[in-house]
């Protein structure tokens, strides 16, 4: 396979990525295209979709057949085959984003800007391909064992001096901050008050601890 693209974002780290697209949907990203596929014929027509399809790579997968999927807490074990687990037989993932705009004049152009990836900064994309409503929707689908889940956003608490130890932050930046947060990246298995976890954001690390089912903020320590 061939590296047509990557994806640019301030998913930093791999911790605090989103488990699936859309979740965190007011992130932006830009995917510059390699410069073999750096040609307006490679997307014409692309523009008339609302959203589109992101085929890429992953460092980590696996020959296991079952897994432990963070959702269940990681305790109980599924076919590979019927989680998105990234320890795959292949390291291959899917995601379906927004397409906010194609920007055809840029330096490094045509450059897709996309709302809503679960992709960490740098991430080789190996394809793109339209989302089809007629035929991707399917309304009477179920979603299998994780209809039984219950799964509430994890409350952030976040202080106005919190927010000024960040002075580069804006309050954009702290949405899409929160938004991460409230899909607790931890592992499922780790529950400890005592410990501090560290978000990559960007340029930043943002230090959080989780007490009494709550996600604190901490100040700034740089």
């Amino acid at each position: 396979m061939t590296t047509i693209a990557h994806i640019y974002n301030a998913y930093t780290g791999k911790f605090g990525v989103p488990r699936q697209s859309g979740l965190v949907d007011g992130m932006l990203s830009r995917i510059v295209l390699e410069p073999g596929y750096r040609r307006q014929e490679a997307l014409r027509g692309l523009d008339t979709f609302s959203h589109i399809w992101l085929l890429w790579t992953f460092d980590v997968h696996g020959k296991g057949l079952t897994v432990r999927p963070p959702l269940l807490g990681g305790n109980r074990r599924m076919g590979v085959f019927a989680t998105r687990s990234p320890f795959r037989p292949n390291n291959i993932g899917l995601s379906s984003v927004r397409l906010d705009r194609i920007d055809h004049d840029a330096p490094d152009g045509p450059v897709l800007y996309v709302y809503g990836a679960d992709l960490v900064n740098g991430t080789a994309i190996i394809d793109i391909k339209p989302y089809l409503p007629f035929t991707d929707n399917h309304a009477d689908a179920t979603g299998g064992w994780t209809d039984t889940l219950s799964v509430p956003p994890l409350p952030v608490i976040l202080t106005d001096h919190t927010r000024t130890t960040y002075p580069n932050l804006t309050p954009h930046d702290w949405d899409l901050i929160t938004q991460m947060l409230q899909n607790d990246p931890r592992p499922h298995y780790q529950d400890d008050p005592r410990r501090t976890y560290r978000l990559d954001y960007a340029r930043h690390t943002i230090n959080f601890t989780v007490r009494d089912g709550k996600a604190i903020v901490e100040d700034n320590q740089t």
